[in-house]
């Protein structure tokens, strides 16, 4: 779709008039008359045809002169499905911005990680998009400073320098430009609920008897496209999670909950967020400006996510990074809808739709856990991960629970004895090479890679077979029609469903799936009884 949905007039039209969520992200609509803009789902009564106009990003409507909706709050929605379903430049340019990449490179960082000219890069956005990479990452500023504002007590100072603006004047024209109010008139005019306690942290809503977040956690909403079912998505996360840098939580007994908790505050990405109730899947996260601690819980309608951060500067990143692992910007009615044509598949998708695809935080590291799990069992798997995290591992300190460590980079790996590894030497070979070559930069996991080079690149390393490749590029490099054919867990259910079990035959049969075969395998593996298929009902060892 290099077009774009916003092109579709017709189209977009009904989905305002019938106030469709499921379109949120892919479009915004503009009045101009009223002069503001809001996702198609915005609850005010719909304005008529002939004042809509429709834009592909918040950006564009910013450029175009439009504020933000007060209501609706578009700048909220869930991202476009398009940048995670995509290879092109346009769509591994919107990766980086939305990593934050603009930021902290500016625009000649990204378009070296591209390989391409700055003019090409620009130009090619604002034909797509209607907005630069500067003015998006300006939208994407204005967004997190909106969050920090509205929901945490800190100087508006300090707000402009963590949302990543340059200087205070900036922030202010922007936020006044984007919103239509000051900095402090949008401050002022959170809801008295969400307002700031005596002792300057938000008061604590009420949610089941959770504990109040720690010192300088936040609390947000993490929105998307329903159906989500979290069973595969959380079962897959708990049950390979590595202990130190993963684990399933009660959040109502966490450590540390009794603590006072002055520095806390309370953040939301479109509303007040009751930061998890009950049991989360907690992780540490290596980010550009520190490091992280984060904690993702599902709700009907939203991912509950508490995060603490060394450093604010990265919240932007940690958010991003936390969608993408959870798969939350996908098009669910769109697989499955797709899915359900194949008579085999079309039950399993009717019995548990919107599953996604488990992802991960950060690319490298699912690669070297993916040769690492290589021909073992899951249990096998983690102990060797865990040694790693144990020898290599920066420590962080975790409050609230058992995370003891950052999982280690290539770079930190790259020094090891190799006869340290207890593992074939086959297999040694295949890590040690595998770091190598992510620590001396000549193979490239980042939002921006290209699928089809990367996977290539990765068949040609020692001891890389297609399922391995195939994994990396499914789970790490996001690629959503990559396929498993190999993979005994899809060979079992083949086999169940009277589908081809030889890959070379299964491969031309599941060409129907296309452009959706990670979502599949999904469905395919969720027809067996392991435990990456459930959502855990309580901590696992």
């Amino acid at each position: 779709m290099q077009n774009g949905m916003h092109h579709e007039r017709e189209r977009c039209v009904r989905a305002v008039q019938s106030k469709d969520a499921r379109f949120d992200g892919w479009f915004f609509t503009a009045v101009l008359t009223t002069r503001i803009y809001c996702r198609p789902s915005c609850p005010v009564v719909p304005p008529k045809p002939e004042n809509m106009t429709f834009h592909p990003s918040a950006a564009a409507c910013q450029q175009a002169g439009f504020r933000a909706c007060k209501r609706c709050r578009p700048d909220t929605s869930p991202g476009s499905p398009e940048w995670n379903q995509r290879a092109d430049l346009v769509a591994r340019a919107m990766r980086l911005v939305i990593d934050g990449v603009v930021d902290r490179e500016g625009v000649p960082g990204l378009a070296a990680r591209l390989g391409y000219s700055t003019r090409q890069v620009e130009r090619q956005l604002l034909a797509e998009l209607g907005a630069g990479p500067l003015a998006l990452a300006r939208a994407q500023r204005a967004q997190t400073a909106r969050l920090l504002i509205e929901t945490t007590p800190l100087p508006m100072a300090e707000v402009a320098f963590a949302a990543g603006f340059s200087s205070v004047r900036g922030f202010n024209d922007t936020v006044r430009e984007v919103f239509a109010l000051s900095p402090s008139e949008l401050r002022a005019r959170v809801p008295r609920k969400n307002a700031l306690s005596a002792s300057g942290a938000f008061a604590p809503a009420a949610s089941g008897g959770l504990a109040p977040a720690a010192a300088g956690a936040l609390a947000l909403r993490l929105p998307f496209r329903a159906p989500l079912n979290p069973d595969n998505l959380f079962g897959h996360l708990v049950a390979t999670a590595v202990p130190g840098v993963e684990e399933w939580r009660d959040m109502r007994r966490a450590g540390g909950a009794d603590r006072p908790d002055k520095g806390a505050v309370r953040a939301e990405a479109g509303e007040m967020a009751e930061a998890g109730d009950g049991w989360a899947y907690r992780r540490t996260l290596r980010l550009p400006n520190g490091h992280g601690i984060v904690a993702l819980t599902p709700q009907p309608d939203h991912i509950a996510c508490r995060l603490a951060l060394s450093d604010l500067r990265d919240l932007t990143v940690a958010i991003s990074r936390c969608r993408r692992m959870l798969d939350l910007d996908a098009d669910p009615v769109a697989v499955d809808d797709h899915l359900r044509t194949d008579p085999v598949l079309a039950p399993l998708v009717d019995k548990a739709p919107g599953r996604r695809v488990p992802r991960t935080v950060d690319e490298a590291e699912f690669a070297m856990r993916a040769v690492l799990g290589q021909q073992v069992s899951t249990a096998a798997a983690r102990t060797h991960a865990a040694r790693l995290v144990t020898a290599y591992g920066d420590p962080v300190d975790d409050p609230e629970g058992g995370l003891t460590r950052l999982f280690p980079t290539p770079e930190a790996l790259a020094a090891l004895d190799p006869e340290s590894l207890a593992m074939p030497r086959t297999r040694r070979t295949t890590f040690t090479t595998l770091v190598g070559q992510l620590a001396d930069g000549t193979l490239n996991l980042g939002v921006e890679s290209d699928w089809t080079q990367t996977r290539a690149q990765l068949l040609a390393l020692p001891g890389f077979g297609p399922w391995t490749a195939d994994v990396i590029a499914m789970r790490a490099l996001g690629d959503p029609d990559a396929f498993l054919p190999t993979d005994l867990g899809i060979r079992r259910a083949a086999q169940e469903l009277g589908l081809p079990s030889t890959p070379a035959a299964l491969t031309a049969r599941a060409a129907a799936w296309r452009p959706w075969r990670a979502y599949a395998v999904q469905y395919l593996w969720a027809t067996d009884s392991h435990p990456i298929n459930f959502l855990p009902t309580q901590g696992v060892s």
